[in-house]
C-alpha cells in the first residue's frame, strides 16, 4: 500500500484525504519510509524533516477530522529545492559557505504552501548555488538518476526531480534561471514548469541571476503542475519582481481539449544540432499533437541564434555579482566548476552586458510577433541523450559539444525572454526518458498545460518507470 500510495497523483490523494479514506500520516509516512530505502542511493535529500513533518501531518489530519479540509494540497508532502527559506531551518543553497545558514523567515511560496496545509519532508539536493546542469554536489553528494545510477539526473533542481520519479515526493519546489527546472524533469521523466517571470514570488530564495530567476513545480503529473502552481502564484510585495495578478487557477481550468490551438515549431534553432534519435521522438510527439487535434504550424524566430550569447553574458555577470564578497573573502569554499563560472563571470565588460539585454529585447519582440499567430511552441527539452555523471563532453551526430552548454541552449530562450514553458515527458530512448518542451506567450501557462495534458493522455513513456534504484541500500 505504501508504493501504491505514493504512486498517485495529487487529485487523487487529495479525494482520498477529504473523504478520510486515507490520512495525511499514512501518506507521509509512506513517503519517509521509501526514501529510508532509497535516498542513500539516490542522494536526493539534503536534510530530512522526518520528525517534523509527522507532526504536520498528525495536524493536517487533526484539521481534516474537524472538517477544516484547505484544499489539495492539505496533508501533501511536498520535497522543497535548498535554496528555499524555512524559517528556522538550514537552507544550505548546495554549498559549504551556507552549510550551518538558519534563516529567520521563510520564503513567499513556502508561506503558502504551509497555508495550503502541505508537508515539508526536507530540502532538496542540487548543484551548488543553482550554478550548474547536474547536480554533481561536492558538498552532499552527488545525486543519481532513478532510470540509470550511472547518468546524471539533470540540474540544478535534481534533488527535486529524483525525488518525484522516485517517489520519495508527490511534487517538488524547483527554481530556474536557465532552466533548472526542465532540465532535470526532461531527464527523469517527470513534469516540469517554468512559470512567466514573476508570476511566482521569488521572495526568500537565494538568488542566481535577478532577471532571469523563475521559480515552479516539479510533479508527475501535468495536472499536479498545475495544482501546485495555483497554489504558489499570486502577487508579492516584497519580491519587486512580482506581477499585481491573482493566483492561477489552471488546475480547474485544465482541459485536454487542443483542437483550437495552433502550435509553432521553430527548427533554424531549436532543432538544430539536436540528437537525430531525440529529434525523432520529438517529431513523433509533434504528430502526437497534430493527431490531438492541434494545428502544428511552422514559424521563424532568427534573433534567437544569438540567444547562448545573451544568456550567458547576462547570467554570469548577474550571478558573478551576487556571489562577489563571498568570492573574494572564500574562493577556496566554493566547488571547482562553480569558482571557475564566478571567475568568467567577471570578464564581460559593461558593453558586453547591455549588448546582451539589446539582444535579449529583439528576441523578446520576435516572439511577440510569432505568438500572434501561435498559442505556443513545440521543442526538445535537450538536444542531447542523456549525459553519463561527470561526462564533459556529449556526442551530437558525431560531433561533439560541451555537455552543459547543450543541456542549457534549448530551455535558455524561456529564461531569457520570461516566458512560460513546461517540460513534459515525450517517449523512451534507450530505456531514459526523452522530454519535450512547450513554450508559451507571457502569461500563457493555461495553454501549454492543456497541450501537456492533453498529450500526456496519450501515454507517451509507454508505461516505463524507473527501476535502477529499486534495491535496498547496502550503506
Amino acid at each position: 500500500m505504501t508504493d501504491e500510495l505514493m504512486s498517485r497523483p495529487i487529485a487523487e490523494l487529495a479525494d482520498l484525504i477529504q473523504r478520510k479514506k486515507i490520512s495525511p500520516v499514512e501518506l507521509t509516512q509512506s513517503a519517509i519510509e521509501r526514501a529510508d530505502r532509497y535516498d542513500s542511493t539516490l542522494k536526493a535529500f539534503i536534510s530530512r524533516y522526518d520528525e517534523d513533518a509527522l507532526i504536520q501531518a498528525k495536524a493536517a489530519e487533526r484539521e481534516v477530522q474537524r472538517g477544516q479540509y484547505r484544499g489539495r494540497l492539505h496533508g501533501i508532502p511536498l520535497g522543497i529545492k535548498d535554496n528555499f527559506y524555512i524559517s528556522g531551518k538550514v537552507t544550505t543553497m548546495g554549498s559549504k559557505i551556507h552549510k550551518d545558514f538558519v534563516p529567520s523567515y521563510d520564503a513567499g511560496i513556502i508561506e503558502k504552501l504551509a497555508q495550503s496545509g502541505a508537508i515539508f519532508l526536507g530540502k532538496m539536493n542540487m548543484h551548488e548555488y543553482a550554478l550548474g546542469g547536474t547536480t554533481d554536489n561536492p558538498h552532499f553528494g552527488t545525486c543519481k538518476n532513478p532510470w540509470d545510477l550511472n547518468k546524471t539526473p539533470g540540474g540544478s533542481s535534481g534533488g527535486s526531480a529524483v525525488a518525484v520519479a522516485s517517489k520519495m515526493a508527490v511534487a517538488a519546489l524547483g527554481s530556474d534561471t536557465s532552466g533548472s527546472i526542465r532540465i532535470p524533469a526532461a531527464i527523469c521523466g517527470v513534469v516540469g514548469l517554468k512559470p512567466t517571470y514573476g508570476r511566482v514570488s521569488k521572495y526568500g530564495c537565494f538568488p542566481e541571476a535577478w532577471t532571469l530567476d523563475h521559480v515552479g513545480p516539479i510533479a508527475g503529473t501535468v495536472a499536479d503542475a498545475a495544482i501546485m502552481l495555483d497554489a504558489i502564484s499570486g502577487h508579492d510585495d516584497r519580491d519587486p519582481t512580482s506581477l499585481s495578478l491573482p493566483a492561477t487557477e489552471s488546475y480547474e481550468s485544465l482541459s485536454t481539449d487542443v483542437s483550437n490551438l495552433v502550435v509553432g515549431v521553430e527548427e533554424d534553432f531549436f532543432f538544430a544540432d539536436v540528437d537525430d534519435e531525440v529529434a525523432g521522438i520529438v517529431w513523433a510527439g509533434i504528430d502526437r499533437l497534430r493527431k490531438l487535434g492541434a494545428t502544428i504550424k511552422p514559424i521563424k524566430i532568427p534573433t534567437l541564434r544569438n540567444c547562448v550569447y545573451a544568456l550567458s553574458i547576462i547570467d554570469t555577470s548577474e550571478t558573478t555579482t551576487v556571489h562577489d564578497s563571498m568570492l573574494r573573502s572564500r574562493p577556496s569554499d566554493y566547488g571547482d566548476d562553480v569558482r571557475f563560472l564566478l571567475e568568467c563571470g567577471a570578464l564581460p565588460s559593461a558593453v558586453d552586458y547591455l549588448q546582451a539585454q539589446q539582444i535579449r529585447r529583439r528576441i523578446k519582440l520576435e516572439f511577440k510577433e510569432v505568438f500572434a499567430g501561435v498559442d505556443a511552441i513545440v521543442a526538445p527539452s535537450l538536444p542531447i541523450k542523456t549525459p553519463n555523471i561527470g561526462e564533459l563532453t556529449s556526442t551530437i551526430n558525431g560531433t561533439n559539444f560541451d555537455t552543459i552548454d547543450s543541456i542549457i541552449r534549448l530551455v535558455g530562450p524561456a529564461n531569457l525572454v520570461g516566458l512560460p514553458s513546461l517540460s513534459v515527458p515525450c517517449g523512451v530512448l534507450g530505456g531514459l526518458p526523452v522530454g519535450m518542451q512547450l513554450i508559451g506567450r507571457p502569461l500563457g501557462e493555461q495553454e501549454i498545460l492543456n497541450l501537456g495534458a492533453a498529450f500526456e493522455s496519450t501515454e507517451p513513456l509507454n508505461g516505463y518507470q524507473p527501476t535502477a534504484f529499486l534495491q535496498p541500500s547496502s550503506h
